[in-house]
């Protein structure tokens, strides 16, 4: 009998062999390919903006196959992503120039971006963001972290075409929780969020437009980069990195506010690793003055309404201090 067993053992081993391997089960299972993103900022007044695609260009589960710039003056934002992109070694994705539009807020970064190279000529976003979405129907996530003008242009121009995104993932809106409330006081409630009552029309088309909607409120975007966490990620000495301190300190110089709130850099984690922070499912609408006002009716969007800050930086912080150390930042030799 045992020699049987041996003999049908044998046979099954040759078997396996001749069938090119193990079962399937046992096999290793295919990675997934990168999801397509592209980014719309109005990067260059705040600096969280310069994180959230920072954290896009370090994440091997993300292909940036684009950037549009909103608000305020969209070509001297895309020049000031132009400069990144080549700083960072990644120059060969798309940037694009949105609509134009005025703006009270302060463009921190603008030194920056002058110093940069010549502007190229930028193609125009609206259009940009629609033939995206028709040639890749379903394979697109849009992140938006601006004021929502470029999204409901494309909306305006093209609403079909809008909705062959695969989903818009956001930061903006405040649900329960307004600025400042971070949890070690009373809550003061919701308040109109800056990307929201920017342009208020412009946020009632893109919840009205059909495309899953995946939002990044206040309630969970209020991520403080403090004094330690700075000190650790800019001593890195990287590429990335010192064109993030660059930036960093042009927007202190501005704004006399040392800790950093990485409101946007959540809505670019959300898209790599959803359980950082957790949606649900809501019926969003929003009002003349920028609230976005849950209430009852059928779900148009997720949101996310609260996160945990320091699982959060131990997701960021070692991917942005990932990758070589720029040449002119290496450390000297050691002493004799």
């Amino acid at each position: 009998m045992r020699a049987a067993l041996g003999c049908f053992g044998m046979l099954l081993w040759g078997g396996l062999f001749a069938a090119g391997g193990f079962p399937q089960s046992a096999a290793k299972t295919e990675k997934a390919p990168p999801a397509k993103m592209i980014l719309d900022t109005d990067i260059g007044d705040d600096i969280d903006d310069a994180f959230a695609l920072a954290l896009a260009l370090r994440s091997p589960e993300i292909k940036v196959i684009g950037i549009t710039t909103a608000w305020g003056d969209t070509a001297l934002r895309a020049r000031l992503v132009d400069r990144f992109l080549k700083e960072t070694g990644t120059a060969d994705i798309a940037v694009v120039a949105g609509v134009a539009t005025k703006s009270k807020a302060t463009f921190s970064q603008s030194a920056w971006a002058r110093e940069g190279p010549a502007a190229p000529r930028h193609p125009d976003a609206v259009e940009y963001l629609l033939e995206q979405a028709r040639e890749a129907p379903g394979e697109i996530t849009l992140v938006t972290i601006g004021p929502l003008t470029n999204i409901a242009a494309a909306i305006e121009r093209d609403a079909a075409g809008f909705r062959k995104f695969k989903q818009v993932v956001m930061m903006g809106g405040s649900i329960r929780k307004g600025y400042g409330d971070l949890g070690y006081g009373p809550d003061h409630g919701p308040d109109a969020e800056y990307n929201i009552y920017s342009d208020v029309s412009a946020a009632q088309k893109l919840f009205a437009s059909g495309v899953p909607i995946f939002m990044m409120p206040l309630d969970s975007t209020q991520l403080l980069l403090d004094e330690s966490k700075r000190t650790l990620l800019f001593s890195t000495g990287s590429k990335l990195t010192n064109a993030l301190a660059a930036l960093y300190f042009q927007w202190l110089r501005s704004t006399r506010t040392p800790t950093a709130t990485l409101f946007d850099a959540m809505a670019v984690a959300y898209l790599v690793k959803p359980e950082l922070c957790p949606a649900e499912p809501l019926h969003i609408s929003v009002d003349e003055r920028g609230f976005t006002r849950p209430g009852a009716g059928t779900a148009n969007a997720s949101a996310c309404l609260s996160s945990d800050s320091e699982r959060f930086f131990h997701f960021l912080l070692p991917r942005l201090m990932a990758g070589e150390v720029a040449p002119d930042s290496a450390p000297a030799g050691g002493g004799h």
